[in-house]
């Protein structure tokens, strides 16, 4: 059995109706797999599919120039929630939300969070449905459970890899958060963005954990980045050209920040953000990523120059301090 729900008969209808003739598919890493199988669905209506091949991040990440290019009519865009208030090219989203129980994994996580009593929960969009289950769990076990409805996310209780304006807006309410969904990488986020210990119950695999020391782990690697930083002469400030990314005005921003502070500066327009293709411009000291911030928080060790936040930036130039910035979490807001 799968275990998400990929809503063919509804794609089939949109298809139909919007009387699509070319479909670009677009599939996060995970989902890859049932690209060929997807295919073949939207071929029952007689429209062209076309497989984006391309690593999928988000629904920042939508494949819009592709789109374009190919001369599509639609893009089915699987994995996420809508992100970006207007398309350039008609967009179906389709969440696949995940059709496994996590019942039996949140009563697991019982004995890993009988210290606290009042409990934040987050979650994916894979999983926004089950939160009344997670909270009778929790409810039962005599916690307190609170639910952030106070973002820019679509649902209550949901996040994703760079906003956690959910969790951050509960924060300061509960001793501990939840995390309910599979492995580290969401979880992590909220506990750098909200300084708050956090227990993970991982449907999938059924197993629970705490994910408190990565989170140090990382506090440790970011700090150094920064030191490093602050010998560096030469910036590059990364302008991300990924549709829910581009933040030139901010990037503008930081690069008159730097070159306050005596920092030669310029501006680099990028799709990928990789330790290869930073790796071309050797008369470059230190980066500043105002694209996705994950890429500086999660592969520190991968790049051979510090690549900092927006934040952190910050913290170098003396307009942040430290402690502020853990204690309000890594995340811009």
């Amino acid at each position: 059995m799968r275990q998400f729900d990929f809503e063919e008969e509804r794609i089939k209808q949109e298809i139909r109706k919007l009387e699509a003739k070319r479909v670009l598919i677009q599939l996060p890493e995970g989902l890859k797999r049932e690209g060929p199988r997807l295919s073949r669905i939207v071929e029952k209506t007689s429209a062209l599919p076309i497989v984006s091949a391309d690593p999928c991040y988000g629904a920042c990440d939508l494949a819009t120039a592709d789109a374009e290019s190919l001369g599509v009519d639609l893009i089915i865009h699987y994995g996420h929630a809508k992100l970006l208030k207007y398309e350039r090219v008609p967009t179906i989203y389709v969440e696949t939300r995940a059709t496994v129980s996590v019942d039996e994994t949140v009563e697991k996580t019982l004995p890993l969070l009988k210290k606290w009593d009042t409990i934040g929960l987050a979650t994916t969009v894979q999983h926004v449905q089950t939160i009344d289950s997670v909270k009778e769990i929790l409810l039962q076990a005599g916690k307190t459970l609170v639910i952030g409805d106070a973002g820019h996310m679509k649902y209550p209780g949901q996040v994703i890899g760079c906003d956690y304006s959910n969790a951050k807006s509960i924060a300061s309410d509960v001793e501990a958060f939840l995390f309910v969904g599979g492995g580290r990488f969401h979880a992590l986020g909220v506990a750098l963005s909200t300084s708050k210990p956090t227990i993970v119950a991982d449907p999938y695999e059924k197993r629970v954990f705490s994910v408190d020391e990565d989170a140090r782990k990382i506090l440790k690697q970011r700090w150094a980045s920064i030191e490093e930083a602050k010998k560096a002469k030469t910036f590059a400030v990364l302008v991300g050209l990924k549709p829910g990314q581009k933040k030139l005005e901010k990037a503008l921003s930081i690069k008159e920040e730097l070159e306050e502070n005596g920092k030669k500066t310029c501006l680099f327009a990028i799709r990928n953000v990789t330790p290869e293709a930073l790796m071309s411009f050797p008369t470059v000291d230190a980066y500043v990523n105002t694209a996705c911030p994950r890429i500086s928080l999660d592969d520190t060790s991968k790049f051979q120059k510090p690549v900092l936040t927006m934040n952190e930036t910050f913290v170098m130039v003396g307009k942040l301090s430290w402690e502020k910035l853990c204690r309000e979490g890594l995340f811009e807001s």
